[in-house]
């Protein structure tokens, strides 16, 4: 079985993350897509707790999406795909184009790089120029023609109480679920 994983902070959850789920599974370069939520690492704030995140995950998780909440301790991805690889012989980490511009950075590339990469087009990056130096067999680029999706616009449009602006952008699971808890506020 092919496993796609797929490691962010989801804060919060958006159709992008979804159409990215979506589109590699239609595809058929993964079988199953494994989401898991990380903690507050580097220099990102998160707003609300892995507990929130993840249940705002939950809306989304079916027979070919698994929310894993026992590997949210590891800080970095290569710690993800050691663990994972144990249970699963076929891993494909999923990343945005905008990790690969500072991809060569990350901790243990060899590990990482034991495993595919499929790497979703955004923002108009030059995947390719990225992975001059790499083994380009290793990685599948995904053509993503969905319109940008910004978290942080996001989290703007809720402090401002414009959740009309979320529609087309956030699903209604999602939005229910801020709205209840008070998220972002």
């Amino acid at each position: 079985m092919k496993v796609g994983v797929f490691v962010g902070s989801f804060n919060p959850l958006h159709l992008g993350h979804e159409k990215v789920i979506e589109l590699i599974l239609n595809k058929k370069i993964v079988d199953r897509v494994i989401v898991i939520p990380t903690l507050s690492y580097w220099d990102k704030s998160i707003d609300v707790s892995l507990e929130d995140r993840i249940n705002m995950l939950k809306t989304i998780e079916n027979d070919k999406v698994v929310i894993n909440t026992a590997l949210n301790n590891k800080k970095y991805t290569y710690e993800i795909l050691n663990e994972l690889s144990k249970e699963y012989s076929d891993l494909y980490l999923i990343i945005g184009a905008d990790n690969i511009v500072s991809f060569n950075k990350w901790k243990n590339l060899v590990n990482i790089l034991k495993h595919h990469v499929i790497v979703v087009e955004r923002n108009n990056i030059n995947i390719n120029y990225y992975l001059k130096n790499f083994n380009k067999s290793r990685f599948i680029i995904v053509e993503d023609n969905n319109i940008e999706i910004s978290s942080t616009d996001i989290r703007n449009y809720i402090k401002n109480n414009d959740f009309n602006s979320l529609k087309g952008i956030v699903n209604n699971k999602v939005i229910e679920y801020i709205k209840s808890k008070k998220l972002y506020l």
